[in-house]
């Protein structure tokens, strides 16, 4: 059997040479410049609204700190990035969804290839902005309905037309940014932002727990108890991501002249989380978009006396992220959105995998090529897509499990769906410049 030659792992100098000639510093430059331009955006509040009564309403509004969240701030701040990347997500659910369902569109994602990618890249982008347009008009109407909301001498319907296309041009800009830092950065730039708004909102976190410290120093073990379960379900996201499946594979022998090539046994490694943070992402959109809706108009009252305004507040209690239900319908979105993730991603398909192992001469040892192959290999794709998302769905909920034992409310806002993304996105962050230098390694170590 061959062995592989071994690669002496590069010194701090080949490092150095390896990330400057790889590209990959003038790419974190760029995805570092990108996200400073997001974070001022966030800082540039829309002119016309009292920022402080504002800020009173969303201190006391759970569903508004939770969508904040996901904003970095840009929310609370009444900024003219406040919708953040989240029509853009919500958008890029739908194509994902309906690429699935309409044979047109999974003609072009599957055989149109590059030319076939861009179409519904375009379409993603439509969708973007009818949903900002929507998302901006329902807010900006609440805030108009709210008492006291705006500044004197405003016209209303001035203020929603203008606010409505400030918005929505906001919501294209983020777009714009998270599509940049994907094609010319480092990462996943809409996975990215979510991540660097999250982080931007640990301050005010550490804040609040320090002042409840030095309030009641009696919570100190709660407290201490609490930041332990975040820890150790950190450490369990990072197993989660990391955690791979591998299925032996035996390589045919191939003679060429006088020498042998080949035979070797090499594996298949299988993701148990194969979505990444994707379905967490997911699944907060799907479930914040219509609470988002059915929250402004609970507040606006339009419906008020009648059946319709029960049902709009009874639909919102349900959907509130502090509710039970709310956390029930989460772990079920997670579980279908990774389902839904691996059987779209191109290495998670059994029957392209056996079929290219039969072309090649390749096979899995005790199972023969073709049908029998396909068939294993969906079996244990099955279970340990199971495994994922039954797992990735308990570690989501342990933190706020932790939050409604403790009693300690303060740490409510990050809970586990942050510490997933935020985890995640770290990781495949790393990963990704890890790749890029190893890419750069093997290119120095074969002109050796």
């Amino acid at each position: 059997m061959l062995q592989q030659p071994k690669m002496k792992p590069p010194s701090g100098e080949q490092l150095y040479n390896m990330f400057k000639s790889s590209g990959l510093l003038q790419k974190l430059l760029f995805t570092f410049a990108m996200i400073g331009i997001f974070r001022l955006g966030v800082h540039l509040p829309l002119y016309g609204i009292d920022n402080a009564m504002f800020s009173t309403l969303a201190n006391a509004n759970n569903l508004i700190n939770f969508v904040d969240l996901f904003s970095g701030g840009a929310l609370s701040k009444i900024s003219i990035l406040a919708l953040g990347i989240g029509p853009y997500i919500t958008s890029s659910i739908i194509m994902q969804l309906l690429a699935v369902i309409v044979p047109s569109l999974e003609k072009l994602q599957k055989e149109e290839g590059e030319a076939g990618r861009r179409k519904i890249s375009q379409y993603t982008r439509i969708f973007t902005v009818a949903i900002a347009i929507l998302q901006s008009f329902m807010f900006l109407s609440f805030l108009v309905k709210s008492e006291n909301m705006l500044l004197p001498g405003i016209n209303p319907i001035a203020f929603v037309i203008s606010s409505t296309i400030i918005l929505t041009a906001g919501s294209v800009f983020v777009m714009w940014l998270a599509e940049l830092i994907t094609e010319r950065g480092v990462g996943n730039g809409g996975s990215l932002l979510i991540f660097i708004g999250i982080l931007s909102r640990i301050p005010y976190y550490s804040k609040q727990i320090f002042e409840m410290y030095t309030t009641d120093h009696s919570l100190a073990p709660k407290i201490m108890l609490l930041l332990a379960i975040f820890f150790v379900t950190m450490v369990f996201i990072v197993i989660m991501q990391e955690a791979i499946r591998k299925v032996m594979i035996v390589n045919p022998k191939r003679q060429v002249g006088n020498k042998v090539y080949g035979g070797m046994s090499t594996f298949i490694p299988f993701k148990l989380n194969p979505g990444g943070v994707m379905p967490i992402i997911f699944a907060i959109a799907i479930l914040y978009f219509p609470a988002t809706v059915l929250g402004v108009l609970q507040q606006m009252n339009i419906f008020q006396g009648n059946n319709v305004q029960t049902i709009i507040n009874r639909v919102a209690a349900v959907l509130n992220p502090s509710g039970a239900t709310h956390y029930i319908l989460y772990f079920i979105l997670i579980v279908l959105l990774t389902f839904f993730y691996a059987s779209i991603m191109p290495n998670m398909q059994p029957k392209e995998i056996a079929t290219n192992l039969k072309k090649y001469g390749s096979s899995i040892p005790g199972i023969k090529p073709g049908k029998p192959t396909a068939e294993a290999l969906d079996a244990i794709l099955s279970k340990i897509t199971f495994i994922g998302a039954i797992a990735l769905g308990i570690i989501a909920l342990i933190p706020s499990l932790a939050t409604y034992l403790t009693k300690i409310t303060v740490l409510q806002g990050i809970g586990a769906t942050s510490l997933i993304i935020m985890v995640g996105v770290a990781l495949d962050f790393i990963n990704q410049i890890k790749t890029q230098l190893m890419a750069k390694n093997y290119e120095t170590f074969l002109k050796e």
